[in-house]
């Protein structure tokens, strides 16, 4: 393994886009064999080179806080040249998520952990989420309503909202915690926020990546091409819990139906030992290793074929090889 000092944080996260979508079979996503009706490879492998400067000013420490580049900043920059490289939107949430991982990784003050990245987010200010909600006039991104009396809010009104969040004060972190607890997502007590999935990437910036950093365990201690082990570690992800972008695009029914196929996999001879697992770290390294790729290959085929799409998933599957390149892991045989 080669220890994280010897390689560059940006490098390993572009590094990290390309092997997640290289990875395959990740049932339902664009991978190195597939591709979707309006997504193909190629536009990801685009993607993940346009946003390198966006990445790079992310890796930028040098100086005093106040002289280093806005976490918001970089997002948006890397989200521009994502867009205007691959023509579309292919790695949005792989970007949310890496942006505050390389600062972590490259800020000298901090380290590439639970804590270090949790600092990162709530350091962010207003002008990072003036900068976020910019980004949505850039690219479309499928997102629920905001949650109640936070209309005006709403990230799909883009740039329009920076009233709003100077009015509330509203930090980056402030605006993804509304997305990543269902309960605020309704009236108390209301159905519609009992069935809600949480904002998975959003849960992630709040909680301190707990699901980036158990998959990256995963991956760390698998064996073979890292490309298999990410999807291996693709699937234990989704088992784990629904997908966020399947629930926003299929509903909360089908993305929960989703997560159970997918534990299929992992559990063949239905010796699931919580069902539903419901949580990341109630899912078994050993089950996640053994998954059975060829088995993954016909559930790929089924979700293609019924337009379910775990996007969320492959940004979190993303993010969690950007650590486990950090820690040591190597595409080199």
């Amino acid at each position: 393994m080669t220890p994280s000092g010897a390689t560059d944080p940006v490098d390993d996260a572009t590094l990290a886009l390309l092997v997640e979508v290289a990875g395959t079979p990740k049932p339902g996503n664009v991978d190195r064999r597939r591709d979707l009706d309006d997504l193909r490879f190629e536009a990801f492998l685009g993607g993940a080179v346009g946003a390198r400067p966006g990445l790079e000013l992310a890796a930028e420490t040098d100086g005093g806080v106040a002289e280093r580049p806005a976490v918001g900043a970089a997002f948006e920059r890397a989200v521009e040249g994502m867009a205007a490289r691959a023509g579309t939107n292919t790695q949005f949430g792989c970007l949310l998520l890496l942006v505050p991982l390389v600062r972590a990784a490259a800020d000298p003050d901090r380290e590439l952990s639970p804590a270090g990245v949790d600092a990162v987010c709530r350091s962010t200010t207003v002008d990072d989420a003036v900068a976020f909600y910019r980004v949505f006039e850039v690219v479309d991104v499928a997102v629920d309503d905001p949650p109640e009396g936070a209309a005006d809010l709403d990230v799909r009104r883009g740039g329009a909202a920076e009233p709003a969040l100077r009015e509330r004060e509203t930090t980056l972190r402030d605006v993804l915690a509304l997305s990543a607890d269902p309960v605020d997502a309704g009236p108390a007590g209301g159905s519609a926020a009992s069935d809600r999935v949480p904002d998975r990437n959003a849960a992630e910036w709040v909680e301190g990546f707990p699901r980036t950093f158990r998959a990256a365990e995963w991956i760390l201690t698998d064996e073979g091409p890292l490309a298999d082990r990410a999807a291996r570690a693709f699937l234990g992800l989704l088992a784990a819990e629904p997908d966020t972008l399947v629930a926003s695009t299929r509903g909360a029914e089908t993305a929960r139906e989703a997560s159970a196929r997918a534990r299929e996999i992992l559990y063949p001879d239905g010796s699931d030992p919580s069902d539903p697992v419901g949580d990341v770290s109630a899912v078994d390294a050993e089950a996640v290793h053994g998954a059975d790729l060829d088995a993954a290959e016909s559930l790929a085929a089924a979700f293609v074929a019924e337009g379910i799409n775990p996007g969320t998933t492959a940004d979190l599957t993303c993010a969690a090889l950007f650590v486990a390149l950090r820690r040591g892991a190597e595409v080199a045989p």
